[in-house]
């Protein structure tokens, strides 16, 4: 059945993909934009992107409570969503791809349009403060949000003003030699659709190696569909057969297996990389929880009246 879906959902994409192809490129797609984001403009829109993250948090949560009626939505289901809601790469970030970053004055404003936009160093910028404000606040948030059921006022104000300082302050005032940003440009609806989709197919089983294929790809394999994404597989084993056929077997089977223990290095590095990842998080959780329990012994410890010597 997952086999049978993702051979659906290829098709619809190679589809678009084709469709794109023939679409005119135009002179500015030829240069392509920086898309680094600008983390210097974090501090100016940091308090705004928090509030529409709770906004989007709080949409999030009740469209799938809907979903999944009459069953209730767990505390699991929604630390998922607060974990995905500031990465682009998932589809509950689809908000982002909709702001655009405009100096007004001295302030710097987001201002929502009715299209998704080429994703360039604002879309990137908007995506680091969402990171920046969450942070490890994710699992915290959603505990307040399963727990209390706020409305969409009080999550803002415990996301931007309990939990984080985003919105502790006012922002600073932006700089006059600011460089200004790229101007918003919409995304071609066919590239908007194919995007969706991919992001959709994030965590499904098969999905995260699947590629996206030029028309020149299409056109190559489609009187042979059964090669269609295994032509990889086939030239590698080609290349090793005409490999071992010039090296000597003994120095063939040295160099194989030197390949081997230096692809276990790169992946126990990148395991204990993201252990270590993992376990930092956990321990900044926990400090997190402790400190708010301590602040609150404190604060109920002070507001008992001393005894009189």
């Amino acid at each position: 059945m997952v086999e049978k879906m993702s051979r659906i959902l290829l098709a619809v994409i190679l589809g678009l993909v084709a469709s794109s192809a023939l679409l005119p490129v135009s002179d500015g797609a030829k240069k392509p934009l920086s898309s680094a984001p600008r983390k210097e403009d974090v501090p100016y829109i940091k308090c705004q992107v928090c509030e529409k993250l709770a906004s989007r948090l709080h949409q999030l949560v009740k469209e799938k409570q809907v979903q999944i009626s009459p069953k209730k939505i767990s505390e699991y289901e929604i630390i998922e969503i607060a974990e995905n809601v500031c990465n682009l790469k998932k589809e509950e970030a689809d908000w982002m791809l909709k702001i655009d970053i405009v100096e007004k004055g001295d302030k710097l404003q987001l201002v929502e349009q009715e299209e998704e936009g080429m994703c360039n160093s604002e879309c990137k910028t908007i995506e680091a403060a969402c990171q920046k404000v969450i942070g490890y606040s994710d699992t915290d948030v959603s505990e307040y949000i399963y727990k209390s059921k706020p409305d969409l006022a009080s999550l803002v104000n415990h996301l931007c003003k309990d939990l984080t300082d985003a919105c502790s302050k006012n922002p600073p005032p932006v700089p006059k030699d600011r460089v200004p940003g790229e101007p918003f440009v919409a995304k071609p609806s066919k590239d908007a659709e194919m995007d969706k989709i991919m992001r959709s197919m994030q965590g499904m089983p098969g999905a995260p190696g699947m590629k996206v294929y030029s028309r020149e790809d299409i056109e190559k394999y489609k009187d042979n569909p059964g090669k269609f994404g295994n032509e990889d597989e086939d030239d590698d084993d080609d290349e090793d057969e005409e490999e071992d056929d010039k090296f000597p077997k003994n120095l063939g089977k040295v160099l194989k297996e030197s390949s081997k223990k230096e692809e276990w290095k790169k992946t126990i590095t990148k395991e204990l990389k993201k252990k270590g990842e993992v376990l930092k998080r956990h321990a900044q959780r926990v400090s997190n929880r402790v400190r708010r329990w301590w602040k609150k012994i404190r604060s109920s410890s002070s507001k008992k009246p001393k005894s009189e010597l």
